[in-house]
C-alpha cells in the first residue's frame, strides 16, 4: 500500500461524490482491498508511547484549561447573586429598622401620650421582643449545627486512595 502526506497508515482515499451524491461506479467496481487491522504500525513503541503521554497531557492541560473557565463563569454568577443577596440583606434591615423606630413610637404614644411619649418603656419592650427572636434563632442554629455530620462518604473514599495507587484495591 502507498501512504499519502495525509495518510500515514496507508488508507485509500474516499469516493469523490458526484451529483447524486454516492460517487462513481468506476470507484465503486474498483473497491481496494480490505485494510487489515492489525498491520504492523511503522512507529516504534517508544514513539506510540510517547504519543500516548503527549496526547493524554495534552488532554489534561484541556480539560484543566476548561474547568478554570467553568469555575471563573460559575464564581461569576456566585458573585453576581452573592452581591444581589448582600443588597437584599441592607434593603432588609434597613426596612427592619424603620419599622422597629415605627413601632417603638407606636408604642410610646399609647403607653404614654401624644404629648409625652413614653419612649423609654417602648424601648425597653421593643429591644425585649427582639431579645425573644434572637434567641430563638440561636436555638434553631444550634440544632442545624448539632445535626451536621461532617463529609462521610468523602472521607470513606479518601482512606481508600492509598490502597489504590499501591494495588491493594482488596483490602478497601
Amino acid at each position: 500500500m502507498t501512504q499519502t502526506p495525509n495518510d500515514p497508515y496507508g488508507l485509500p482515499p474516499l469516493a469523490e461524490p458526484t451529483a447524486s451524491g454516492l460517487g462513481t461506479s468506476a470507484t465503486k467496481a474498483e473497491s481496494p482491498p480490505p485494510v487489515d487491522r492489525f498491520a504492523e504500525d511503522p512507529r516504534s513503541l517508544g514513539e506510540i508511547a510517547s504519543d500516548l503521554l503527549g496526547n493524554a497531557s495534552t488532554l489534561i492541560r484541556q480539560e484543566v484549561a476548561l474547568a478554570k473557565a467553568e469555575a471563573g463563569q460559575m464564581a461569576s454568577r456566585a458573585g453576581k447573586g452573592a452581591g444581589l443577596l448582600g443588597g437584599a440583606g441592607v434593603a432588609g434591615f434597613l426596612a427592619l429598622l424603620f419599622a422597629s423606630l415605627a413601632a417603638w413610637w407606636g408604642i410610646a404614644v399609647l403607653i404614654g401620650a401624644a404629648e409625652r411619649p413614653a419612649l423609654g418603656w417602648s424601648g425597653l419592650i421593643i429591644a425585649v421582643v427582639y431579645g425573644i427572636v434572637a434567641l430563638v434563632l440561636m436555638n434553631s442554629g444550634k440544632g442545624e449545627l448539632k445535626r451536621v455530620k461532617g463529609m462521610p462518604e468523602t472521607a470513606d473514599t479518601v482512606s481508600k486512595i492509598p490502597n489504590a495507587v499501591t494495588g491493594n484495591e482488596e483490602k478497601n
